[in-house]
């Protein structure tokens, strides 16, 4: 089996490497490729990646190459984990919004929509070539924003399926707190990328036993504090929000809180400059703790889990995935990518039934679908215009003012990026 990881220069890929080294019997890579274009990132992951498949006794091969046609070339699968931009991009989609009294954060609001604008074409572009080097191949797709990436491969026609953490994260703490495996937890997980709701959290499978009322009256006040939100809000709720929705629930302290520190953006640039370091040094054969700071934890998980299954092998026969949603939530476009459970095997997801979700989360789903739609097609076509609607139409906006502000800076900060700016 050949595996190829666009993006594969990324400080993410060796907990993705050490996945594959662990869990070498679910998803057994012969051959995987490691591209990305700037070599001298290569040079230091592809070092560490060969170290850790040897420390733990894989025999398979690490290629490393910035040639993009001869790294998709016979691949089984191909995972999608690049920045357009890089660090310096995420900065400004951080900061730029804060000006006009926005949420600067890289994959929703603005910043989001910045983000998406860059990405969009790049991965589209990335998608054709993998289709003309193998039609067969599979697309996943870990590059944010999650839920408009997707959307835009599938529209294309692609055999993609979009990967997020947020879901195995929350499965892993909740498991923790109940004393119990996390293979014995199914989450009742619904809603777009970034914005979801776990509405039940069930023992031994979709027809286990419901545990998230228990769930929350005894640890209540340990997952609001992870999400920050108050407690009280939880119980209000009845259900545990990703901590997405801290930017909706909370949007002008986060504003606050924003203004007055240094930019997510600065502490990971800071962070990848010391993870680079670590690699560099051929006594290194494990990922370091230090990764776990950097944001992605148990991607790896997720991603062998997905592969394995998408290829035709053992993994989990349900899975949080973003892909159509195909009639499951009847409010939403058939052809909108939502993030639930779905069965995944070699012919794609196919999304769980979900419970009517109530109308306070699902009149916020239709909401950002809406903006999510707005927003592929200024991806897609562009124009300033589009860009203006997509913004004007974000919970996270919705002011005429803020939205020809925002519009006017996020062109100014992207035009390397956008042909057509």
């Amino acid at each position: 089996m050949k595996l190829t990881v666009v993006g594969g220069g990324s400080t993410y890929t060796p907990e993705l490497v050490d996945g594959f080294a662990r869990l070498r019997d679910t998803l057994p890579v012969e051959d995987l490729v490691l591209m990305d274009p700037a070599q001298d990132r290569l040079d230091l992951v592809g070092g560490l990646a060969r170290r850790i498949l040897a420390r733990q006794g894989h025999p398979g091969r690490v290629t490393t190459t910035t040639d993009l046609d001869a790294a998709v070339d016979g691949a089984d699968a191909v995972l999608l984990q690049l920045r357009v931009g890089g660090q310096a991009a995420r900065e400004q989609d951080e900061t730029w919004p804060l000006e006009c009294g926005c949420v600067g954060q890289e994959t929703t609001g603005a910043g989001g929509l910045a983000k998406a604008l860059r990405t969009v074409p790049v991965v589209l572009g990335i998608a054709d070539r993998v289709r003309r080097a193998n039609p067969d191949a599979w697309i996943i797709d870990f590059t944010n924003p999650v839920g408009i990436v997707t959307r835009a491969l599938l529209r294309a026609g692609h055999k993609a399926v979009g990967l997020c953490n947020v879901a195995i994260g929350l499965q892993r703490k909740f498991a923790a707190l109940l004393g119990v495996a996390p293979a014995d937890l199914h989450l009742d997980h619904v809603g777009l990328n970034h914005l979801t709701w776990e509405t039940g959290v069930r023992l031994g499978g979709p027809e286990g036993e419901d545990v998230l009322p228990a769930l929350l009256a005894s640890h209540g006040d340990t997952i609001a504090a992870d999400l920050r939100l108050p407690r009280a809000l939880l119980d209000t709720l009845g259900v545990v929000p990703s901590y997405y929705l801290r930017y909706y629930y909370a949007h002008d302290a986060v504003v606050g809180e924003l203004r007055t520190k240094p930019s997510r953006a600065a502490e990971v640039a800071a962070m990848e400059r010391r993870l680079l370091a670590m690699y560099a040094d051929p006594a290194l054969d494990e990922k370091p703790d230090l990764l776990a700071r950097r944001g992605g934890a148990y991607y790896s998980e997720a991603a062998v889990d997905l592969a394995a299954a998408l290829l035709g092998g053992e993994g989990a026969p349900y899975q949080v995935v973003n892909t159509y949603n195909r009639g499951t939530l009847p409010f939403l476009p058939d052809d909108a990518v939502i993030e639930v459970q779905a069965a995944v095997g070699p012919k794609g997801a196919s999304p769980l039934a979900v419970s009517p979700p109530d109308p306070l989360y699902a009149g916020l789903m239709a909401g950002v679908t809406a903006y999510e739609d707005l927003a592929l097609e200024a991806a897609l076509h562009g124009g300033r215009d589009r860009v203006f609607r997509a913004l004007l139409s974000h919970p996270l906006v919705g002011q005429y003012a803020q939205a020809e502000q925002l519009t006017d800076r996020l062109i100014a900060h992207n035009r390397e990026h956008l042909t057509w700016a």
